[in-house]
């Protein structure tokens, strides 16, 4: 009986391969639909970070205690649709980041940087970078629209914004080009790491990453050192447990939709050849 030699484990390049710019639409649309299931946890978070912000423990009135609970109180105090809060701004920070993402991620890899040792997490911390940047007034947005709530259970500065569209134009009208891009220096470096953990085992296990900061706060340095000493070093981890939750199935279908969408655009080039 004739030998056989063993195949190689599939690596990085077994992926389909599809052009940048369909890498583009592909990873912005997965990513989107994600958010649609996701997005409920995002709101429950943004209220645990933004309770008791700057105040020490035990002087303010803590209306959201722990994920299930944070989940009926928002109901209580906005209906089922509160749960979807700052939806449209999230859609539109998702398909910004992860469409610049992953559209840099796919030029890096059609330029061969991720068959080099470390190119994918180089590749996904630069493209996950971009992505931040560009992505970041809408991911500013989306945080003030989700932190909206009645007066009782209102957590830090309420913007009476109407939509994505007035809360941009009253941005840039109070403070500028500059404002839209306020707490870029807290996002880049989030979605830099996540993204280069994200992209870098994607082919192994397909897993990992993502999403702030706020008006008081002078940069990243400031706004910990301000946490830490008015709130304690624990608030530094507020909402850590909704994160999680978030993080771990945004992923998940993150990356699940993007490498079906991926594998039918790759049939259908191979079908229109």
């Amino acid at each position: 009986m004739p030998l056989t030699r063993a195949q190689p484990a599939p690596g990085p390049e077994a992926m389909e391969t599809v052009a940048p710019a369909v890498d583009l639409v592909l990873g912005a649309s997965a990513c989107c639909l994600a958010c649609v299931f996701t997005n409920p946890l995002e709101v429950v978070k943004t209220r645990l970070q933004l309770q008791g912000e700057l105040q020490a423990r035990g002087t303010y009135p803590r209306h959201y205690r722990g994920f299930l609970a944070s989940v009926v109180a928002v109901v209580r105090a906005d209906g089922l649709c509160g749960l979807q809060k700052g939806l449209a701004a999230g859609l539109l920070y998702q398909g910004l980041m992860n469409g610049v993402r992953f559209y840099c991620y796919s030029l890096a890899c059609q330029a061969g940087l991720a068959q080099q040792p470390g190119g994918t997490v180089v590749a996904g911390a630069v493209a996950g970078a971009l992505g931040a940047f560009v992505g970041s007034p809408a991911y500013l947005v989306k945080t003030q629209l989700q932190a909206q709530t009645v007066a009782a259970m209102a957590v830090g500065h309420q913007h009476p914004h109407q939509s994505v569209l007035d809360a941009l134009g009253t941005i840039w009208r109070q403070q500028g080009l500059a404002g839209l891009w306020r707490g870029v220096g807290g996002a880049v470096p989030r979605v830099m790491v996540g993204s280069a953990a994200q992209l870098a085992t994607f082919a192994s296990a397909k897993a990992w990453v993502q999403e702030q900061q706020g008006r008081l706060y002078g940069g990243l340095a400031d706004c910990l050192v301000k946490i830490w000493r008015q709130e304690g070093p624990l608030a530094l981890y507020k909402g850590l447990g909704p994160t999680y939750l978030r993080l771990g199935p945004h992923t998940i279908l993150s990356m699940l939709f993007w490498d079906e969408l991926r594998k039918l655009a790759g049939r259908a080039q191979h079908q229109g050849s």
